[in-house]
Order: C-alpha cells, then structure tokens, then sequence
C-alpha cells in the first residue's frame, strides 16, 4: 500500500510549495516508507509515499506516460493488470516497468474516464493530464482505499490518503459540521462523503471527481453500483460457484514480491479465506490470531483448530485484557471521531502479522455480503410483524408500548421487549437506524445542548440511510439493509478500521470476499440462500463444511470485541469520569453536561450498560483534545 497527496490550483498556475506538498506527504510516511516522490509544475503538485509490493526495484512515483504528459499518484493494487497490460501494448503503448501503476497512465489514454471500470483491485489515485488540464479522482468500488479532499477557499484544490496530510496545510479550514456530530453519535464514525469538517470530503466509493482548471466546481459521479439483480440458481449449484469465485480471488491476491500470510481469527470468514489459500499454495500459509483472557472475547482456540487443520505457520499474540493504552493512539490513527473499540484488537493482529509478512489477505465483506450478522436476522423478523398491521395502525400502537415498556436490559432477551416494540413503530429505514444506532434518537435528543440542536435544525443522522435507500437497487427487506451496510458500516467503520490500523505499520491488507465481481456475483443470490431458517451465512457454510470443521462453521458469532463495560467499572473508572465531565467536552458547547453526568453515574453504579456511549464520548473527547493542542 502507499499514500498520495495532492495540491491543484483550479483558478490559475500559482506556485506549489515544494516544502509544503513534502511536509504533506511525510505526515503519511508509515503507508509506505520504502520510497518517496514528489512532482511539482505550474499548478499542480502530487506527491507519493510507497511500501513496495510488485517490481520492487521499479514502479516509483509520481509515475508518467512516455512523453510526460499524464502522471499518476495511486494507492492499492491493480490485480488484472497483466491481462490490461497484455492488451495495452498491444494497442501500442510502450511500457517501462511491470508494476500496475503504468497501468493506470496508458489505460487513461486509451479510455479516459471508463479506465476505472476495467480495473479489477481496490485503489485511490489523482491523475493529472497536463494537455487536457485536467485532474482525475477515482476510489474503487467498495472503498477499500481511502480518498479525501478539499476545496479552499483561494480555489487550491487538496487530496491525500489520510486527512492528517490535509491538516498539515495551514489555509485548510476546520471548522466542524454539526451534521457530521450528529451522524458521528449515531453510527460511531462519520459516513461518506462527510467528514467531521464542512469543507473536508471523503470521495464515496465507486465514485470519480474530474476537475478542470478554470472550473468552479469540481464534478463527481458515481461509476458502479452493487447490482442486486436476483438470478435463478439451485443451492448446490450456487455453493460450488461461489467457492470457485472466492478460490479466484484468493490467487489472484496471492501475487507478491514479499512475505504474504493472513488474518486468522476462527470465524467463517478468515478460515474460509485461509482454507482457500491452503488450497492454492505449496508452502504453508502464514497465519496469525489474537488471544484474549476473557473466554468471552477468545477466538484463539477456533483459529488454532483452522490453523492445525491446514498445517499454517501459525502465530497467536496474546493481549493484556486491560490493553487499553491505545486510547490516545488511536486519536492519532483516524484523524477524527472513530468509536469501533475493535480496532484496539485490530491494531494488535496487524503489528503482530508484520514482523513476519508485508501483505496479509483478510475476511473482511463476508457478514454484508452472506448476511451474516445477527441483526439482520432481526430486522427480518421485524419486517414480517411490520406487514402485518398498516402504518396508521402500527405506529401509534407499538410507539406507545415502546415508551411504556420498561428498559429491562439486566433480564433475558425474551423479556427485553423496549426496542422491539420501537422498532416496530418505525418504517424499515427508521427500524434498521434504531437497530444499529450507537445512541438512539431519544439518547442523541438528550446528549446535546439546546444551543447545538439549534445548529442541527433537525437534521437526523438517518437521513444518511434515506438518501441511500432511495438510490437502492432492491426492496427486497434482507438485500435492503446489506446494501445500506456497504454503503455505510462497511466502508465507514469495517475498511476505514482495518486501513488506518493496518497501515500505522506498512502493513498491506487484501479482502478476496470484497473482490466487485464476487460482490455482484453473491448480490444476486436468491437471498433465501444467504439468511436460511434463522442461520446467516447459510449458503457459505454449506459449501464450505467439506473444507472446515462444524465447530467452526456453526458457533455462534463472537465479533473482535473489548471488555468496555468492566474497564469503566474498573481500571478506566477515573479516566471515564475525567474525560466525560472534563472541561473539553463540557467546554464544547455540545453536550448537556446533566446528561453526561448520568450516562456516567448509571453506567458505573451498574444501573445500566453505557459502555459502547461512554466509549464514543471518550474517542470524541480525545479527537477535541488533539486538534486543541494541533491549533
């Protein structure tokens, strides 16, 4: 993997600051400290940190075309392109290098803007070609790379990887979007294309932006959807293509001129993904897990029985169950507000993998694309009492039982009716937002101060789900709500995490079960064969149980989850109280400082579980911090 950076003058030819675009693209220097590149021309300035993964010795960047007029930055790894190439030079484009780089500049060429579509990888670029005085922006597909931008106000356009490159130009504005709060406390993280700040963008996935000089505007559009087309296809027949796709897909990400392994944590997904590798490799495959104390977070013993199962060169880190100085870090790490508590195990598994491996394939996608979490089989449920009683009839009455009802969460889940009798109130959009809502409407109403909610003039963070749902290519209650996941969860918390810990250590990380073709493939499976009789994943197990043992197949689904919940109780206690009733919180204007104070008092006294609000308080808290002392 590797960083780009870019400044781009849209009004005229004013000079780049050398020392400015360096100090940029320095900022990213642990996505790739194998090399540096820096271009500079009237205008224009693209700069490029590598960690080295094809054609070690070649394949330096900026990169350009023969006679320099298109250059290239780019971040990710472009897997078809032997067979662009192939054709390329065919077409009689001349190739110094055997990277997939040089692929982009001459594809450009060739085919302009619909280059993107051949690609076949996850990637980020900025292309300028200097004779049409032109910049290029495109994202892959499902947005495994990452890609921001701003427009400032003197019409210099930026883009970088991370937005720590960003923050390093002195003209950048931050000021916050009161939107993007709202959104933040609702999903635990900022969805595309907002950012926490007004005039910071994330370029969405499956999109590109073009800007010409002389333009007001940049302009972006969207070039690939997840289709969602349902074909006609028994389950036997489906199960063996789909392990024909993912085997594919695997190979084709086995290619590399460094050590490779893979991410083993016991669930499906990773042991599906390391079966494949086993299959296509003669030497063992490098795996790794992490190991926690609580029996109730330990997958280690799963990814042990996988790893035995193969014969892989098998690694497992153990992690401090109180392995909670990381807190501040990962402030550094994603730059602004980001409450999935996962990426603390996360980062670990990652610095553990690279003191053996550079590339390091994942299971990531598996659960949006084969329905595997547990809250679609509830929404599917809900769904069903939905079409039983019209909305005139259904809201009041389940709206009125929601708020009567007793908030039970100490008793078995039978007995915990609250939510449920809310989630039926609402339409689908609203009842899929309720379910995944880190705080829910009523708690966000009485977090914020009056003041701040005048600010958010009612806006709601569901709003993110609308405008994606009305864009979507299905109705269909189960497809819906994966789709709204990859639009949002997947790409906002799933990729986003996985990215900025992986590359903290120049660790590259490729996700086969995200690869576009298997994710349109899979979308148009009836989905009767991905949630079947309660059983997510149902078609992906099956096809998989002469390949896995049952024990692994059918557990239950444990998740990369912390102890959150006992550390504010225990260790965390003082820190809990002193971040979420400190001055930099209250001094915010944002919250209601009784509402902290009970979110606190409740949580601690074992009243309630606030573990997951306090945890997106405390990383708000530590973003606030970091851009007082940055100031």
């Amino acid at each position: 993997m590797c960083g780009i950076t870019g400044i781009f003058d849209l009004t005229g030819q004013r000079e780049i600051s050398r020392r400015l675009l360096s100090d940029m693209n320095e900022t990213q220097l642990h996505r790739g400290p194998d090399e540096s590149g820096i271009h500079v021309e009237p205008g224009l300035g693209l700069a490029h940190r590598r960690l080295s993964i094809i054609d070690l010795s070649g394949g330096q960047q900026p990169l350009f075309n023969e006679d320099r007029s298109v250059v290239v930055t780019y971040n990710g790894e472009i897997y078809n392109f032997p067979e662009l190439s192939k054709e390329l030079k065919a077409l009689g484009h001349q190739f110094r290098t055997h990277c997939d780089t040089e692929v982009i500049v001459h594809a450009w060429e060739e085919w302009g803007e619909s280059c993107v579509e051949r690609f076949r990888g996850m990637f980020a670029f900025g292309l300028w070609d200097r004779n049409r005085q032109l910049l290029f922006l495109a994202r892959d597909r499902l947005g495994i790379k990452p890609l921001f931008y701003a427009l400032l106000p003197d019409g210099q356009l930026l883009f970088a990887s991370e937005l720590k490159a960003l923050y390093r130009h002195p003209d950048l504005p931050r000021s916050m979007d009161p939107k993007a709060i709202e959104e933040y406390f609702g999903y635990g993280y900022v969805p595309e294309p907002r950012t926490i700040f007004r005039d910071v963008h994330k370029l969405p996935p499956g999109h590109l932006l073009r800007i010409e000089r002389g333009a007001a505007v940049p302009e972006s559009r969207q070039y690939w959807d997840v289709p969602f087309q349902v074909q006609a296809i028994g389950e036997r027949e489906a199960g063996r293509e789909l392990i024909d796709r993912l085997q594919e897909a695997v190979d084709v990400r086995m290619i590399a001129e460094v050590p490779l392994g893979a991410f083993l944590s016991g669930g499906v997904d990773s042991s599906a993904v390391v079966a494949l590798m086993a299959n296509h490799s003669e030497e063992p495959v490098n795996t790794c897990s992490i190991s926690f104390g609580d029996p109730k977070f330990n997958e280690a013993e799963f990814a042990s029985l996988v790893a035995k199962h193969y014969r892989t060169n098998h690694q497992t880190g153990e992690v401090d169950p109180d392995d909670f100085d990381l807190i501040d870090r990962l402030a550094d790490l994603y730059d602004e507000p980001y409450a999935d508590s996962s990426a603390m195990p996360t980062y670990r598994v990652c610095e553990l993998a690279r003191r053996r491996v550079t590339v390091a394939l994942s299971g990531d996608g598996g659960d949006e694309n084969l329905a595997g979490y547990r809250r679609y089989r509830w929404h599917t449920y809900e769904e069903r009492m939905r079409s039983l009683l019209p909305a005139g009839v259904r809201r009041p009455l389940f709206g009125f039982l929601g708020r009567v009802y007793p908030k039970l969460d100490w008793m078995p889940r039978v007995f915990r009716a609250k939510s449920t009798f809310q989630a039926l109130a609402r339409d689908s959009v609203e009842g899929y937002f309720h379910s995944v809502s880190i705080l829910s409407d009523e708690m966000r109403k009485q977090l914020f101060s009056d003041s701040f909610k005048r600010e958010l003039q009612g806006y709601n963070g569901i709003e993110v789900m609308r405008r994606h749902a009305a864009g979507a290519p299905t109705d269909h209650p189960l497809s819906l709500v994966q789709y709204l996941d990859m639009k949002t969860y997947l790409v906002g918390d799933i990729l986003t995490k996985v990215d900025r810990a992986s590359m903290a250590h120049a660790l590259e990380v490729r996700v086969p079960i995200l690869d576009h073709q298997v994710v349109e493939w899979i979308s148009g499976l009836p989905p009767g064969l991905k949630l079947h009789g309660g059983e997510g994943k149902y078609l992906f197990k099956k096809a998989l149980e002469p390949m896995l043992p049952k024990d692994v197949l059918y557990r239950p689904k444990m998740g990369f989850a912390v102890p959150l919940a006992g550390w504010f109780r225990g260790p965390l206690r003082q820190r809990v109280r002193d971040s979420i009733l400190g001055d930099t919180l209250l001094g915010a204007g944002i919250f209601d400082p009784a509402y902290l104070r009970r979110l606190v008092e409740q949580h601690q006294s074992g009243v309630r579980d606030y573990s997951a609000s306090l945890w997106t308080l405390l990383m708000f808290e530590a973003f606030l911090k970091r851009q007082v002392a940055a100031a």
